[in-house]
């Protein structure tokens, strides 16, 4: 074998020119992309009253202080276990609905889909439908037309890519101010450099590597099979009902041909250019255009809907034994489906629950170790302590510190001569804290005595403590 003859290992892409379709799944990808890239867009803009001293915008990362506010609702750092939990959500979401419905969450929410439609819509506006996209590719000589039209659509997706970099910064600090110094060119070099590396990314992502990234870069094709089994609904081909293909002419066998007439309009709708009819595919994303195409096309030969449908493989089965398959609902409520429902449903109990009871105010204790404790010259022994307190209302608190547990055991505030603390509006501030023993006031053996902290929020009477220890030997 000749080094020409020899198989490539990798081969040049060739560019996808998906044709316009409309039908139910096509609607469904239009409303969710306006839908997605809605809240995208609009949410950093929300405006939500917090006070004179928080951030009024609705949803925001607050990384300088480490805080994430959603309307509300506002997390702490110490409370990045509802951040997980909604992580574990997320993941067991995508779960059910790989379970249920194959890779419906890459053919309709999937950012890289979200944005490849967009794309490929203003491509179409620009440049025409399938035909004349695949004419302007084909043409090698570079006129004024395929100039104008290059640059258009290459000018228009770089807007959109500017667009989704911009909004996705304008969700770490508040997006007016950011706005206005972006523009005037007095925002933080970070702003800028994010900026860039999200429309770089999203210009080429959705511009030109589109299916690649579905098909090579994207894990989730390789996961997808574990979640998946013969129940799963799935776009499949109805082989026995429409093969042998062929056009429907009169001639000699034309009543022996299947429904399929080979018009190869599930091809030239589909994102990835697959052909379904051969069989599930690792590329296919489930979008389902490849329905909508043949449905139209059934409709104008006056042939049944359904020649290429989501189905299951137990499906198949029924059906080529002449039996009605079975209904959706019972393909999505199966066990596998309710199990991981009902765990989706725990978790998210779990963080309601969490967030509805947690309190107000909070603090941690940490002992000073050196030196673990001191005598004074009185005779009274004394531990030290950093306490962090933690205000979460909007205005600011007075925090009274107690001890609780031996009757001898009292409190001091560095800096102050009362045991009140003032916290500033939502926000943690450190005290140093004295717990004194005075002399004789121990046992002889007591060398670590167990008591607890208290803090009361003097204006609303919310309590918080935590337990500690008060080290040292009173003679």
């Amino acid at each position: 074998m000749s080094d020409s003859d020899a198989p490539k290992l990798y081969a040049a892409r060739e560019p996808i020119f998906p044709r316009r379709v409309s039908g139910v799944f096509r609607n469904l990808k239009w409303a969710i992309m306006i839908v997605t890239l809605g809240i995208y867009y609009i949410t950093p803009w929300l405006r939500w009253d917090r006070g004179p001293e928080l951030p009024d915008q609705a949803v925001l990362v607050d990384l300088a202080s480490r805080r994430f506010f959603f309307f509300w609702i506002e997390i702490w750092p110490h409370e990045f276990y509802f951040i997980a939990g909604l992580l574990v959500m997320a993941g067991l979401g995508l779960f059910l609905f790989t379970s249920a419905l194959g890779r419906v969450w890459c053919g309709y929410a999937c950012p890289q889909t979200v944005w490849t439609d967009l794309f490929i819509l203003v491509e179409r506006w620009i440049e025409g439908d399938r035909n004349a996209r695949l004419r302007l590719h084909r043409q090698k000589k570079l006129d004024f037309r395929k100039a104008r039209l290059r640059v258009t659509k290459w000018t228009s997706w770089l807007l959109i890519s500017i667009a989704t970099g911009g909004a996705w910064v304008f969700y770490f600090t508040d997006a007016p101010t950011l706005l206005v110094n972006l523009v005037t060119g007095h925002a933080h070099p970070v702003a800028y450099t994010t900026i860039a590396i999200l429309t770089l990314t999203t210009f080429i992502f959705g511009g030109f590597a589109r299916e690649q990234i579905c098909i090579y870069a994207c894990p989730w094709p390789r996961i997808q099979a574990a979640m998946m089994d013969e129940d799963t609904l799935v776009v499949g081909y109805r082989e026995w009902r429409g093969e042998p293909r062929g056009k429907h002419r009169k001639a000699e066998g034309a009543d022996q041909l299947g429904d399929c007439i080979d018009c190869m309009a599930c091809v030239n709708v589909c994102p990835v250019g697959i052909d379904i009819r051969d069989g599930q595919q690792l590329e296919c994303i489930t979008c389902a255009l490849c329905i909508d195409a043949c449905d139209d096309m059934m409709d104008k030969i006056g042939k049944p809907r359904g020649l290429i449908d989501y189905m299951a493989l137990t499906d198949e089965a029924r059906e080529r034994a002449g039996m009605e398959p079975k209904s959706v609902w019972k393909h999505v409520f199966r066990p596998r489906t309710i199990m991981y429902t009902v765990l989706w449903a725990l978790v998210g109990f779990a963080l309601l629950f969490a967030l509805f009871i947690r309190a107000d105010i909070d603090l941690t204790v940490a002992p000073v170790r050196n030196p673990t404790f001191i005598t004074m010259s009185d005779g009274t022994i004394r531990n030290t302590y950093e306490v962090r307190l933690r205000n979460k209302h909007g205005e600011t608190r007075p925090f009274r510190v107690t001890v609780k547990g031996d009757p001898s055991l009292r409190v001091a505030v560095e800096g102050s001569p009362y045991e009140v603390v003032d916290v500033p509006a939502d926000s943690t501030k450190l005290a140093r804290i004295y717990v004194m023993a005075p002399n004789g006031s121990a046992p002889a053996e007591a060398e670590r005595t167990a008591f607890r902290f208290w803090v009361e929020d003097t204006a609303s009477g919310e309590r918080a403590y935590k337990d500690s220890v008060f080290n040292g030997r009173a003679n």
